[in-house]
């Protein structure tokens, strides 16, 4: 059952929520959306489906994306591979936070998915441990977050479609690590998820 009652709107409060993507896959950017709303604005029919989108279907996902962009300012950035293989995933997502709610320029508190903070945010940014499940502005990011990067990720696979990504997006399925060890890595590989999963890199 969906986390957020629309009775219970004026509970929530006003903040940006910023949430990632991506993040264990073995390829593609980490994408992360930052997202603002208040809740008692906020469409009840929207509010009322918004979950971890791990938890929404793809075809609920792909309805609620669109509104939330229309009912919301939502801001989006991405950690790439290059970026994920230089600093590590934990850096390249924390720094494409930074980016994200840096885009949205609003005054506003910061709540983050997870145990870290966005650095050089200060006490107007915390990180909440299940967030996407207790902050609407969070759940609704991971869905944004996710929409985007499963799109991506579908378009790449047309170009590669050895490693399954239509239906993987980029994670470490049977189907993906065969094609890795078959072919090897593709340049979208983070060669820091796959350095001994494969020859390659492969163009």
């Amino acid at each position: 059952m969906p986390p957020f009652d629309p009775a219970r709107a004026a509970e929530y409060p006003a903040v940006i929520g910023c949430d990632e993507v991506g993040r264990g896959a073995l390829c593609g950017p980490v994408v992360v959306a930052a997202v603002w709303f208040d809740p008692t604005a906020l469409p009840p029919e929207i509010l009322g489906r918004l979950d971890d989108s791990k938890r929404v279907k793809q075809p609920l996902r792909e309805t609620l994306a669109p509104l939330i962009r229309t009912h919301a300012r939502v801001a989006v950035a991405a950690g790439s591979r290059a970026l994920v293989d230089r600093l590590n995933v934990r850096g390249a997502t924390l720094d494409a936070m930074a980016r994200a709610v840096a885009r949205l320029g609003l005054d506003a508190p910061v709540l983050v998915d997870g145990r870290d903070a966005i650095p050089g945010l200060g006490e107007t940014c915390r990180a909440v441990i299940g967030g996407d499940r207790l902050v609407p502005q969070i759940a609704a990011a991971s869905i944004v977050a996710k929409t985007l990067r499963d799109d991506l990720m579908r378009a790449l696979a047309r170009r590669h479609p050895h490693y399954a990504w239509d239906r993987n997006v980029g994670y470490g399925t049977a189907a993906h690590l065969s094609g890795l060890a078959r072919l090897g890595r593709s340049p979208h590989h983070r060669i820091s998820f796959t350095r001994s999963l494969g020859p390659g890199p492969r163009t």
